[in-house]
């Protein structure tokens, strides 16, 4: 199966200005709203995986990008994310300007095998991590919002910085996921 190319961007630049694709305004979100935010986006994706035989369905490759990922592959992809920045968060919270640890989000859905998992079980896994990622947000102290991390490209994240960072990925994807979802029911 040929795969979608390494999405290579370096997405930081959503915290200083509106992504145009999707929408999603960085500076608008508030810290207390974070947990909620997460707890609608868990939401609206736990829909996006149960809409049956349309999730492991990649939609027809794009000519300037290639193949594009299914929604269970992004479903996936969001699952990891969630369990990512759970770990990140931990980190900050108990440590001083931890470093984090490089991930690769492309080798890890070749590593994984997106592609061939059950939309079900992703969607369980993701219901849970984003949950618990919507809680530790919301257990966050008003001090503890300045905390620091960095990635290992150099970008440095506070806690709060890092939560509206990661709002904007899932959100993303789900726009991602009803343009691939309005192009496989024209095919059908």
């Amino acid at each position: 199966m040929e795969q979608p190319r390494p999405d290579t961007k370096n997405w930081t630049w959503v915290l200083e200005r509106p992504c145009l694709a999707c929408h999603f305004e960085a500076q608008t979100i508030e810290r207390y709203a974070v947990g909620a935010t997460l707890r609608t986006i868990v939401a609206s994706w736990r829909d996006v995986l149960s809409r049956g035989a349309l999730v492991p369905q990649r939609p027809p490759a794009r000519a300037d990008s290639g193949p594009i990922w299914s929604a269970l592959e992004y479903g996936c992809h969001v699952r990891d994310v969630f369990v990512l920045f759970a770990e990140r968060l931990q980190l900050m919270l108990t440590q001083d300007d931890p470093a984090f640890a490089n991930w690769d989000q492309d080798a890890t859905a070749l590593a994984k095998r997106y592609w061939e998992d059950n939309p079900l079980t992703v969607r369980d896994a993701l219901v849970v991590a984003g949950e618990a990622l919507a809680d530790a947000f919301d257990s966050v102290r008003a001090e503890q919002w300045a905390r620091t991390g960095t990635r290992s490209d150099g970008a440095r994240f506070t806690v709060e910085s890092l939560a509206r960072y990661l709002l904007h990925d899932p959100l993303h994807h789900l726009q991602d996921v009803a343009e691939g979802f309005e192009t496989l029911a024209g095919r059908v």
